[in-house]
């Protein structure tokens, strides 16, 4: 297997992963305020990221990779799962998945900034349709949305994009799962304190959904999903892996198909099999 489709095959099982997180997040903001679900998974997951450093050793940064940690740790660890909780308890997961659509696109935009990758044309052209496709079907499923939502939800995609961007570029040189546990390390103490800042005064009212919901996004939205995806977007490239996100939004509906029994409407199916050839696309013009 060659560098490349390894770092397809990585991208996609990190994209598999992430595809539960936002209805895990709404899942556990019915019960958790969003600044300590905020806090608590990525605390959870610093002390996980800490052991495994302990455990595996690994290759320590430098003092110039102190900068992009911290645009890591403030884009992926802190900011996009802050900005989304925030934003989902105004908005319904499923009217997320139109700024979903755009993460591909604020990802690729950073690609070319910090990861110093230059697309050819035809890339931004299958870029820009699949974006269309994954909002245009997630507005067809009806808005369901609030101002404030759609701002915060916004602000979330380009911290995220940015987060992504700089994780990948700087997991060439140490590492995929280095680079999240190094991040979430460095977040560990803002984290921790913040956590115990908005503890809830009690427990006995949170539901078992909002308990499964923190378990998932701490271990596998925080951490596990993002070793695979630093290290496909370092093999694969930033901008060409970054839109097998595109397809996230659908891997979701299908997960609600499978677990929760919702009807997958043919519209859904013939929605993604185009965006499946817009990744095609977009992978043959990455370079």
């Amino acid at each position: 297997m060659d560098r490349t489709t390894g770092g397809w095959i990585n991208g996609l099982l990190g994209v598999l992963i992430f595809s539960g997180s936002l209805p895990a997040t709404r899942a556990a903001v019915m019960d958790f305020d969003p600044v300590f679900l905020t806090a608590a998974r990525a605390a959870l997951a610093g002390l996980l990221a800490l052991g495994l450093l302990a455990a595996f050793g690994g290759k320590r940064p430098e003092r110039g990779d102190l900068l992009p940690l911290a645009i890591v740790a403030l884009g992926v660890v802190l900011g996009f799962p802050l900005l989304t909780a925030l934003a989902l308890a105004h908005i319904t997961s499923a009217h997320s998945i139109v700024f979903v659509g755009l993460l591909p696109l604020a990802t690729a935009g950073f690609g070319v900034l910090r990861g110093g990758e230059r697309p050819r044309p035809g890339f931004w052209l299958f870029s820009c349709l699949g974006s269309a496709l994954v909002a245009g079907f997630a507005l067809a499923r009806g808005p369901g949305g609030a101002a404030a939502g759609d701002l915060l939800m916004l602000a979330a995609i380009l911290v995220c994009g940015l987060g992504y961007a700089e994780g990948g570029r700087l997991s060439r040189r140490l590492g995929g799962w280095q680079v999240i546990s190094w991040a979430l390390v460095l977040s560990l103490p803002v984290a921790a304190g913040l956590a115990l800042l908005t503890l809830p005064p009690g427990f006995a009212g949170i539901g078992g959904p909002a308990w499964i919901g923190l378990a998932y996004v701490s271990l596998f939205s925080m951490l596990i999903g993002f070793i695979f995806w630093y290290r496909g977007l370092a093999q694969g490239g930033i901008a060409a892996v970054g839109q097998l996100q595109l397809l996230q939004p659908f891997f979701g509906l299908t997960l609600a198909a499978l677990l929760l029994h919702e009807q997958v409407s043919p519209a859904m199916l013939a929605v993604t099999a185009a965006v499946v050839l817009c990744v095609a696309g977009a992978r043959r013009f990455a370079s």
